[in-house]
């Protein structure tokens, strides 16, 4: 795709949704802030309050308490909400940015990790709580 001319303005489209986003950061950090998680993204942190609740009600994740901050646990198995994903569990695409974000050659803590294998990833978020 070509750049875009002088004066024109740059696309502003992403593959990735903010509920995708949102459901990511707490992957990355299950006791992350709202307020944190909209300057990562660069939404409201209303518009994060109004997501959290979308994705809590469709059994995505659940909330708790921990000392005064809310604790998120992702249900990595519920499935993509679109018809021709929805036979593919959520975790894979957890999966596919979260072992990004690790150090070369390192897997998830008491997990042998294989790109995209989403047991692996639950199996280190379980043994890092």
């Amino acid at each position: 795709m070509a750049p875009p001319s002088p004066g024109e303005p740059a696309s502003t489209w992403t593959f990735l949704t903010h509920h995708a986003r949102v459901l990511l950061e707490i992957a990355r950090d299950p006791q992350v802030r709202l307020r944190d998680i909209a300057d990562r993204i660069g939404i409201t942190e209303r518009a994060v309050q109004g997501i959290v609740s979308d994705l809590h009600r469709e059994g995505y994740l659940t909330r708790g308490k921990v000392g005064r901050r809310n604790h998120y646990t992702l249900n990595l198995e519920r499935g993509f909400r679109y018809p021709t994903e929805a036979g593919l569990p959520v975790g894979l695409l957890i999966d596919l940015f979260t072992q990004r974000d690790l150090p070369t050659g390192h897997a998830p803590a008491g997990a042998a990790a294989v790109p995209g294998d989403a047991a692996a990833h639950r199996a280190g978020a379980a043994a890092s709580r």
